[in-house]
C-alpha cells in the first residue's frame, strides 16, 4: 500500500493492550484509530482521540485508553469479543450493541498504600511496576469510593506500617466497605484510631487482614449487596460485578433470553447475582464453590419461598454431569478468568439446548464456546460489555442453543 507520507501512515485499529497499529503493522504506544504517525514516529492526532479526563493517566496502571474517545473505546471492546470468536470459527447470529459502563461507576476498587517519610502515597501501582502512584482523582470510581481517597492517605500517613499495604474498598447497601491487608492494627490507639475512622466516614463495614484472614472491627449493622431486589450478606472480599449498570444489563439479557426456562442451573454463582434475577417465574439452582459466597447466597434464597437453592460445590473438581444437567431446561454459567474447561465437557455431552455463558475472558470463553459448537450448539446472541472503562478489560454475555 502506498503511504502518504505528507500526512502520517495512518493507524487502523487497536492491538489488545491498546497500542495503535497502523496498516502496516506497526505498533504506535497512544495511538486511536483515526490519528496518523509520520516518519520519525511523531503521532498526529485524529478526530477520535481525545484529552485524557485524568492527570495521572499514562502514570497510573488503572487505565489504558483515556485516550480513546467512546466510538473508538466501543469498537476495540467489540472486536475483542469478535476475533475471538472468530479464531474458533464462531460468528454470531446476532451481534448486539456494546454496552460501555459510565465514568464514575465502578464501585469496587483495590488500592495499594505505603507510608513515607512526609506521610503516604495512595493509589494505584504503575503499569508494570510497584510503585504506587499517588492519586489525587478517579475518574472511573463512584464517588462514595472516590471521596475516600484523601482520607485512606491519612489514615495510612498516621497509622500504617513502613511497608505496602492492601486497601480493598466495596459499595455496599450501606455504604463503603473498607479491607485492609498487611496491615497490622497493634494497641489501643491503633484500635480507637481505626473506630473513629470507620465512624467518621461512615463506613459500613472495616476489616483488617493481619496475615490470618479478615477480621472485622467495625460493622454496625450487617452489611448486605442487593441482588434484583434481594439484599444478600456481603463477605468480606466477596466477588460482584464492577459496576451496577452491567450488571444490570446482563442480568436483563440473561432473564430475556431464558425465557420459558422453567428450571435452571446458575454455574459459579457467587453470591447469586445471575440467580436472583432470573428466579421469577422458576426455580434456579445457584451452585458455587467459594464458601462465603455459597452461605450469603443460601441465607438470601432461603427467602424466596424455593425460587433460589444453594449448591456447595467444585465445578472445576466436580462439575456437573451430563445426568444432572439433563434435568435443567438451561444453564447460565459465568465462571472465572480460566474458564470452565471440564464443566462445559460435560454440557457438550448432555442434552441440554440452552446456555447462557458469561465470560470476563474473551479467549477462554472462545475455547470453551468451539466445544459447545462440535455438540451441535449455535451463538445465537453475543453481546460485548466494558465495564471496566478505559481499560483493556473485556466481558460480555452470550447464548448457545442447540
Amino acid at each position: 500500500m502506498n503511504i502518504d507520507q505528507a500526512s502520517g501512515e495512518p493507524i487502523i485499529r487497536l492491538a489488545a493492550k491498546g497500542d495503535g497499529v497502523t496498516v502496516s503493522g506497526r505498533h504506535v504506544n497512544g495511538g486511536v484509530p483515526g490519528d496518523a504517525v509520520d516518519a520519525d514516529g511523531t503521532l498526529i492526532p485524529g478526530p477520535h482521540h481525545q484529552t485524557p479526563p485524568c492527570r495521572h493517566f499514562a502514570a497510573c496502571g488503572g487505565c489504558q485508553l483515556q485516550h480513546a474517545d467512546d466510538t473508538v473505546l466501543g469498537d476495540f471492546v467489540r472486536d475483542r469479543v469478535l476475533n475471538a470468536a472468530k479464531g474458533q470459527g464462531l460468528d454470531p447470529e446476532k451481534l448486539l450493541p456494546v454496552h460501555l459502563s459510565p465514568p464514575h461507576s465502578r464501585r469496587r476498587a483495590g488500592l495499594h498504600g505505603l507510608r513515607t517519610a512526609k506521610g503516604a502515597v495512595l493509589g494505584y501501582r504503575e503499569g508494570g511496576s510497584h510503585r504506587v502512584v499517588d492519586l489525587a482523582e478517579c475518574p472511573v470510581l463512584h464517588p462514595a469510593l472516590a471521596g475516600l481517597i484523601a482520607p485512606l492517605r491519612k489514615f495510612v500517613a498516621a497509622h500504617g506500617p513502613k511497608a505496602m499495604v492492601g486497601i480493598d474498598l466495596t459499595l455496599a447497601d450501606q455504604g463503603v466497605e473498607a479491607s485492609f491487608s498487611q496491615f497490622p492494627i497493634e494497641g489501643l490507639t491503633a484500635t480507637e484510631a481505626a473506630l473513629d475512622f470507620a465512624r467518621d466516614q461512615g463506613l459500613a463495614r472495616l476489616s483488617f487482614d493481619q496475615g490470618y484472614g479478615a477480621e472485622t472491627m467495625w460493622e454496625p449493622e450487617p452489611v448486605t449487596v442487593t441482588l434484583a431486589g434481594v439484599p444478600v450478606g456481603l463477605p468480606p472480599g466477596a466477588f460482584l460485578q464492577a459496576t451496577q449498570d452491567a450488571e444490570s444489563l446482563m442480568a436483563a439479557d440473561a432473564t430475556a433470553w431464558l425465557e420459558g426456562s422453567r428450571l435452571v442451573a446458575d454455574l459459579f454463582a457467587g453470591l447469586g447475582t445471575f440467580a436472583f434475577a432470573l428466579r421469577e417465574g422458576r426455580k434456579v439452582l445457584a451452585v458455587e464453590a467459594e464458601r462465603a459466597a455459597h452461605f450469603a447466597c443460601k441465607s438470601a434464597g432461603a427467602r424466596t419461598a424455593g425460587q433460589v437453592l444453594a449448591l456447595h460445590r467444585d465445578l472445576f473438581r466436580s462439575p456437573l454431569m451430563p445426568d444432572e444437567l439433563n434435568r435443567f431446561d438451561a444453564v447460565l454459567l459465568d465462571p472465572p478468568r480460566a474458564g470452565a474447561r471440564a464443566q462445559i465437557a460435560e454440557i457438550a455431552a448432555s442434552t441440554l439446548g440452552r446456555v447462557v455463558y458469561v465470560s470476563c475472558n474473551p479467549s477462554s470463553w472462545a475455547r470453551d464456546a468451539a466445544t459447545l459448537a462440535e455438540a451441535g450448539f449455535r451463538l445465537v446472541k453475543l453481546r460485548p460489555v466494558g465495564q471496566f472503562r478505559w481499560s483493556t478489560h473485556v466481558e460480555l454475555v452470550s447464548l448457545f442453543e442447540r
